[in-house]
Parts: structure tokens; C-alpha cells; sequence
């Protein structure tokens, strides 16, 4: 599995970029960097880029990760790029932890999603 990381606006949006397979100790790279901009922020925005993605494991997420661990209810909005056959589990993912307003996009409309997720807000001066 590959986890990149990307800061924008200023600490309020993170966008994670994946590709293969997200296992367990996948989410202790990106986990810490959300719990921290949460601290920052009131809101933050989340963008997930899945290229050449074959699933996740959450059996690892749902034994570690305390339900106070991460503020779901302060993301405000959550991108999704890739192949659609994802687009259907991610949405069912989210939907019990957030009230996020969720939006996919296929992994052409990138430049898209980026506008999206950063729509209204600017870096600090």
C-alpha cells in the first residue's frame, strides 16, 4: 500500500492519495495527521485519491481507533477520486460518522475535486 499525504489551505484540508491495498498499519500514517489538524481547526476537509486501489481492511480500524479519537462530525466535506466501484463503499463507510457533504469524482476530474474540496476557504496570510 501507498499512503501519501498533501496539506492544503492552509492545514484544512489534507488530501491522502492510495493505492493497493489499505491495511492496518496504513492508517496509523494518515490517522495522526487528522487528529492534529482537527486540533487546529474547527473543521477540516478531507480528499481521498484512490489510484490503482483494491479495498481496505477495517477490522484493524474499527478494534483501535476509539470512537472519540477523531471528531467525525468536524469534517465538513469528503472527496473521493477514482474508479467508481468504490464509490458506493465509501459513501456507506462514511454515512454512520459523519454529516459531511460526500462527492465522488472519477479519477480525470482530479483537478475537479481539488477546486471542490478547497471551495470557500483560503490559506492564512
Amino acid at each position: 500500500m501507498t499512503v501519501a499525504l498533501r496539506e492544503e489551505a492552509g492545514g484544512k484540508v489534507l488530501v491522502i492519495r492510495l493505492g493497493g491495498r489499505l491495511l492496518a498499519a496504513d492508517y496509523e500514517k494518515f490517522i495522526p495527521v487528522v487528529q492534529r489538524m482537527l486540533r487546529q481547526h474547527e473543521h477540516i476537509r478531507l480528499l481521498i485519491q484512490m489510484h490503482d486501489f483494491h479495498g481496505w481492511s477495517l477490522s484493524k480500524l474499527w478494534k483501535d481507533l476509539p470512537p472519540d479519537q477523531i471528531r467525525f462530525a468536524d469534517i465538513e466535506r469528503l472527496g473521493f477520486v477514482g474508479d467508481p466501484q468504490w464509490q458506493s463503499g465509501s459513501a456507506a463507510f462514511c454515512k454512520p460518522f459523519s454529516k459531511a457533504t460526500v462527492r465522488h469524482f472519477d479519477e480525470n476530474k482530479a483537478r475537479e475535486s481539488l477546486n471542490w474540496i478547497t471551495e470557500g476557504l483560503r490559506d492564512p496570510v
